[in-house]
């Protein structure tokens, strides 16, 4: 079961996913969704803008360091964490 922000980031995923049937869970692998460099910076940015945090990485470190859905959501969890 997933909590609010799991929820909320899986959702802006799905907006810049590649269309399809399958399900988006904290497992789904970035790359499965078609998702490429431009859509993650894109997510990175609408997360940053969301949570009023701010995601140090360039796009080659993030693909390196995220991996699936799930990597992601913690990330995020913890900036959001340290800000407070």
């Amino acid at each position: 079961m997933a909590d609010q922000l799991a929820t909320e980031i899986i959702g802006k995923i799905k907006e810049h996913a590649e269309p399809g049937d399958e399900e988006i869970t904290v497992t789904t692998e970035l790359t499965s969704l078609g998702i490429h460099s431009l859509e993650l910076t894109e997510i990175i940015f609408d997360l940053e803008e969301q949570y009023g945090i701010e995601i140090e990485m360039n796009t080659v470190d993030a693909w390196s360091n995220l991996k699936n859905v799930g990597d992601m959501i913690e990330a995020v969890r913890a900036l959001i964490a340290k800000k407070n």
